[in-house]
């Protein structure tokens, strides 16, 4: 019974996220309830990102890179909007919390891990210094155009765009997305392979998603199942995030945490997949794919989750804070040179590994303790 359920989990927990879901729906469950609860959930996010890879590597390239990252926007989109829905004016500030939760682990949690795994491996983490370079400029624009402008903008009192304005960020970072997909997957995509890489075929799709080199892609058939079971797991976890809402809130309150903790967690939450498969990427000696997952999923984060809040602003009540404060900045920039002076080499020992970690480290110290 337990072999099969590992053979077959990806297939069996949506379906058991969907009866939990129903089982809890408009109820207040009880702690063990809310344990099981909160197990589905995040179940259903892993299984989610393992059904988006297999519906991606089926369509290939360019489609196959959207993919992935729209099943993991809509989690964090849904995630956010179904907790600033509950809590109302006390979740103002969310969106910009997690986003800057999402660069701050992608950036250094999950590009500091690669290059540790890397350098650990072969002395030194190998790269190609002009895609990642690319990537790394972008997500620094988007970043600033969308969370650091909002704190200097005088239109509205506060950290918060006018409508103008943030219709202007959102389709800014819409258009920088596009362009960067394009890039990567159509005009330049040589810039996105390992160095040590073989021709520019599947190889780097395939482990991009985790696949065998030289897999098949699966059947048109195994695809459509996986698309059900997405749509599933996506619903599972938009309606167990509500239901497990008002215990997030209590147990951060309880923690004596501030409210930007919320955040943090849903980022987290949603980042775990990819922080997973970054890792055993670059254990493979392609630490080039693993910053291509890295500062995708940032480059997401922000060009998709903004575009999709500030529609959602359209019926949400309330402000919507997206400027960061000093101390955020301070980390956010201090990332970006970071991260450029790693860039530029195209190679990094276990020193630069180490940086970024502790970057990481001081951002969720920070994030509990500010």
């Amino acid at each position: 019974m337990v072999r099969y359920f590992l053979n077959h989990w990806s297939a069996l927990v949506p379906i058991l996220a969907a009866v939990v879901l129903a089982v809890s729906w408009g109820r207040s469950p009880a702690a063990a309830a809310m344990v099981l609860v909160f197990a589905a959930l995040m179940g259903a996010v892993l299984a989610a990102v393992q059904h988006a890879e297999v519906v991606a590597h089926r369509v290939g390239e360019p489609l196959g890179a959207l993919v992935l990252a729209v099943a993991v926007t809509i989690i964090e989109v849904g995630l956010i909007v179904t907790l600033m829905i509950s809590t109302g004016d006390k979740a103002a500030a969310l969106a910009r919390d997690t986003v800057f939760a999402a660069i701050m682990i992608t950036c250094n949690g999950i590009v500091g891990l690669s290059l540790l795994v890397g350098a650990v491996r072969r002395g030194v983490a190998v790269f190609n210094p002009e895609g990642t370079g690319a990537a790394l400029a972008t997500v620094a624009t988007l970043a600033t155009l969308s969370l650091v402008l909002p704190t200097f903008t005088t239109s509205e009192p506060g950290p918060v765009f006018s409508s103008s304005q943030l219709a202007f960020a959102a389709v800014t970072s819409l258009v920088l997305y596009g362009v960067f997909v394009m890039v990567q997957t159509v005009r330049h995509p040589g810039d996105f392979l390992p160095v040590e890489g073989g021709p520019a075929d599947r190889s780097g799709v395939d482990a991009l998603y985790d696949f065998d080199e030289h897999s098949e892609p699966p059947t048109k058939r195994a695809a459509f199942s996986s698309l059900a079971l997405l749509l599933v797991a996506l619903i599972g976890v938009v309606g167990l995030a509500k239901v497990a809402s008002p215990s997030i809130e209590s147990g951060i309150e309880a923690a004596g945490l501030p409210a930007s903790a919320i955040g943090v967690v849903i980022a987290l939450l949603v980042l775990l997949p990819e922080t997973l498969a970054a890792v055993r990427i670059a254990r493979r000696d392609r630490v080039q794919i693993s910053l291509n997952l890295a500062l995708g999923s940032a480059m997401a984060s922000i060009g998709l989750t903004i575009p999709a809040i500030a529609i959602a602003s359209i019926w949400l009540e309330g402000p919507l804070m997206l400027g960061l404060g000093a101390t955020q900045m301070v980390l956010l920039a201090l990332t970006v040179v970071v991260g450029a002076l790693t860039v530029v080499p195209g190679r990094a020992t276990l020193l630069q590994g180490c940086v970024h970690l502790v970057l990481f480290s001081a951002f969720v110290f920070l994030a509990v303790s500010p």
